[in-house]
């Protein structure tokens, strides 16, 4: 399983969910669903969202064991 920290990223940034859905080319419900870790994003996705921070992948994404 992926986890994320897009919400305190995205919160650190100070910007909406609609706003980084829009600069990421994905719905509002998608950065929803990413939030609540009920969503694992594509590759592309991944890495816009850590353009979009200026974090490394293993700053926004942790592989987890269940």
């Amino acid at each position: 399983m992926i986890v994320n920290s897009v919400r305190e990223a995205r919160a650190h940034a100070g910007i909406t969910q609609e706003v980084l859905a829009e600069k990421c080319g994905v719905s509002r419900q998608t950065i929803i669903a990413l939030e609540k870790n009920g969503y694992e994003p594509s590759l592309g996705l991944a890495l816009r969202l850590c353009r979009e921070f200026g974090l490394p992948a293993e700053g926004l994404f942790e592989l987890v064991d269940t």
